[in-house]
């Protein structure tokens, strides 16, 4: 495929897109009740709010393994190994994150109920089953992210060497600087901030994807020359 790079790239966009939209429909607090833990900034929010961002956030996170794709594609020069490493952890990541987010208009529903032994009982057990996917979320993305900053740091990736400022790990800590900053413009970034991040990344991404694609498409046709010429 000629224009993988770019292609990847943007479908990786559009899962960011995608994705944030529905984490938003399902998280956003007008009181940014984000700091105490728990589900109380889930109360409140109405059941087609949270009905529209589930399909928004599970639909969207399905196409994140293709941004991941594109990943290894722009890092594959420096070193594929590492490169297809950084692949297989973002996948395994985020075909968790697909379970985790399918979970949350779930959570939602049951944290709207009146408080009752047995309700309270069902939010240990989603804490236990779907937050420790989230665990492995923010894992895998960490490890995608030191991938990302070692590689383009070498400078022989598609990326230039500071590509690793803008990776995820370090844009999701400044989402959480931002929310203590800025807490009215933090309250509408910190429930989506890994979908900030990621939209942020794959924005930068397809500026040199195009790049990439034309340095690909040179190098093929260079090698199909050098075979055509060894044949003769």
């Amino acid at each position: 495929m000629q224009h993988k790079h770019v292609l990847t790239a943007l479908i990786g966009l559009l899962a960011a897109t995608l994705v944030g939209i529905g984490e938003y429909l399902l998280h956003y607090d007008a009181l940014a009740r984000f700091a105490g833990g728990g589900y109380d900034f889930m109360k409140g929010i109405p059941a087609q709010r949270s009905t529209a961002g589930h399909f928004f956030g599970v639909f969207g996170a399905a196409l994140y393994p293709i941004g991941c794709y594109h990943i290894y594609l722009m890092l594959r020069p420096a070193n594929s190994r590492w490169a297809y490493s950084g692949f297989l952890l973002g996948t395994f990541g985020f075909i968790a994150g697909v379970v985790w987010i399918g979970s949350r208009a779930s959570i939602s529903a049951l944290v709207q109920l009146p408080e009752a032994p047995e309700i309270l009982t069902l939010i240990e057990l989603y804490e236990l089953r779907y937050e420790t996917l989230l665990q492995v979320i923010r894992a895998t993305t960490f490890l995608l992210s030191l991938i990302i900053i070692a590689l383009s740091l070498t400078g022989r990736s598609h990326y230039p060497r500071w590509m690793g400022i803008f990776s995820p790990i370090i844009l999701i800590v400044a989402n959480f600087i931002l929310f203590m900053v800025l807490p009215s413009i933090g309250k509408h970034t910190m429930p989506i901030a890994l979908n900030v991040s990621f939209f942020i990344f794959f924005a930068i991404s397809v500026c040199f994807a195009f790049k990439a694609q034309r340095v690909t498409r040179t190098q093929s046709a260079h090698t199909q020359i050098n075979t055509n010429g060894e044949r003769r």
